[in-house]
């Protein structure tokens, strides 16, 4: 017998696709999002976001929640509330691609501006924004819940859309 296991090959993603983020995708998308973060969003804030009407929208790949997203729609800007990224497919492009999708339905809206908040210590979102184009504009302090009632201050981060 042979002291080599096989193993098994990383699953292939085939035809990701963006879907709306509905009520009935909550359990999938909660799963994500417990895992992901120490102070996920509950089901009432996604219920009260879907309620409200914000762009809310899902990739799948082969039956699998890959992400998600919701933005909330101003006079001439969009705000990113939520963006998240299943633990099991960070670092492989899937918030860039979001983001790019992102942008695209803003621009749709007429949106000239992209605003989002993100923790100051989630240096590797900081960097996937910056990446993108995104500019630190501003802080709001104790902004995030964090451990032991604690809370965390907010980078304020803009992208200029161009039409």
């Amino acid at each position: 017998m042979s002291p080599y296991r096989a193993v098994p090959a990383p699953e292939v993603l085939h035809e990701a696709v963006f879907e709306p983020l509905l009520a009935d995708s909550l359990d999938q998308v909660l799963h994500v999002e417990q895992r992901t973060y120490a102070h996920p969003w509950n089901r009432a804030n996604f219920i009260d976001a879907l309620h409200s009407g914000y762009q809310a929208q899902m990739v799948t790949a082969n039956g699998q929640l890959l992400g998600y997203f919701v933005a909330m729609k101003g006079v001439d800007e969009v705000h990113l509330l939520n963006i998240t990224v299943a633990p099991e497919y960070q670092g492989q492009g899937w918030a860039r691609i979001m983001l790019d999708a992102l942008a695209v339905w803003a621009r749709g809206q007429g949106a000239q501006w992209l605003w989002l908040e993100v923790r100051v210590h989630n240096a590797r979102a900081i960097k996937v924004y910056e990446a993108h184009g995104y500019r630190r504009v501003g802080m709001r302090k104790a902004y995030y819940p964090a451990d032991r009632g604690q809370r965390e201050d907010a980078i304020v981060m803009s992208l200029a859309l161009e039409h």
